[in-house]
């Protein structure tokens, strides 16, 4: 098991309930526990944009009667067959649909698939995981 450490740090008291209320909507047990993963997240995504090849998953929502937007999203995973290991479609209700890519590649490759993603009219909503670094 890993030895903890204690530290302190001093925030501005509204940033603090700000934090504390994101803390119970997440769910986490404690302070500790939240700031951890956030410094882990944050290590992660600097380290993936110095890796050579990473590994991830995107997230996306869109309204998929936008005229042309699944097929624009198609094509775009065709040219980027050699990076999407698979793909997931989920149908969140009438209108609006949540995608997962999961990637991996080279992380220059990767964001600019990213990038064009982020382009494309009438995504409602794209993230980027990194997972691993290689």
């Amino acid at each position: 098991m890993s030895q903890l450490k204690r530290f302190t740090i001093s925030l501005e008291k509204t940033l603090i309930k700000q934090f504390d209320d994101y803390i119970r909507r997440q769910n986490y047990p404690t302070r500790s526990k939240a700031v951890g993963e956030l410094i882990q997240k944050a290590l992660l995504e600097k380290e993936w944009t110095t890796a050579r090849d990473i590994a991830g998953v995107m997230v996306l929502v869109y309204n998929h009667h936008k005229r042309d937007l699944v097929n624009r999203l198609t094509d775009i995973q065709h040219q980027f067959y050699q990076l999407i290991i698979s793909s997931q479609h989920i149908h969140l209700d009438h209108n609006n649909c949540l995608e997962m890519i999961a990637v991996r590649g080279h992380y220059r490759l990767i964001k600019n698939l990213i990038e064009i993603l982020h382009s494309v009219k009438g995504i409602k909503y794209l993230d980027f995981s990194p997972a691993i670094s290689q």
